[in-house]
């Protein structure tokens, strides 16, 4: 049975889900923040929600044409209300610890040489792990009330109430999406969908 509404979401910086909003990108990656369960990141949910976060956002981890789109905001600072406007499919998750395929994957995100020196240094004997998402836009964007439980350094929060995912309209096609990805998994060297 397809799902219709969703709780689960996955935090991630507010310009990165821009840029998955907008079709610029397909690929996060992460290493997990300081409160993952055991230290260190899996993937908790397939189909998440996209919750956009704004206190760690650093503009010289960025490619010049994000970097240039962050609001500074002060420590502990957060929103009154959050907007949900997308949700997306992890289709893929690939560990990966060799500097120079991390570096070949440059022009498939949004980060910076800086931000890929700085994630393969932190916990250097864990991999980075690309994550693959096909986006979807939602039908109608909500705004959630923020949360102390949603704030800290954690990659998943379960919403206190559930969003409607139906008849949301995918970001990109999915013969452009499957292209993308076969990109990705060349460079990377790996064909399989490896889920953690």
């Amino acid at each position: 049975m397809e799902l219709t509404t969703n709780i689960h979401a996955l935090k991630e910086w507010a310009v990165a889900i821009q840029a998955l909003e907008a079709g610029d990108t397909v690929m996060l990656l992460r290493k997990g923040g300081i409160n993952e369960q055991g230290g260190r990141f899996r993937v908790a949910q397939e189909q998440v929600l996209l919750y956009p976060t704004y206190e760690h956002q650093q503009p010289f981890l960025l490619k010049t044409e994000y970097a240039d789109r962050v609001v500074p905001v002060t420590s502990g600072w957060h929103p009154e209300t959050v907007r949900i406007g997308s949700f997306a499919q992890i289709t893929h998750v690939f560990p990966v610890s060799d500097a120079h395929i991390v570096n070949q994957l440059l022009p498939f995100h949004i980060w910076n040489e800086n931000f890929l020196i700085d994630r393969l240094k932190w916990k250097p004997r864990q991999p980075l792990f690309v994550l693959l998402l096909r986006a979807y836009k939602l039908a109608q964007t909500e705004e959630v009330p923020y949360r102390d439980s949603y704030g800290g350094c954690k990659s998943w929060i379960d919403l206190e109430r559930s969003i409607s995912i139906k008849n949301a309209i995918p970001v990109l096609s999915e013969s452009t999406y499957h292209l993308t990805v076969n990109d990705i998994s060349s460079i990377i060297g790996q064909d399989l969908c490896i889920k953690s």
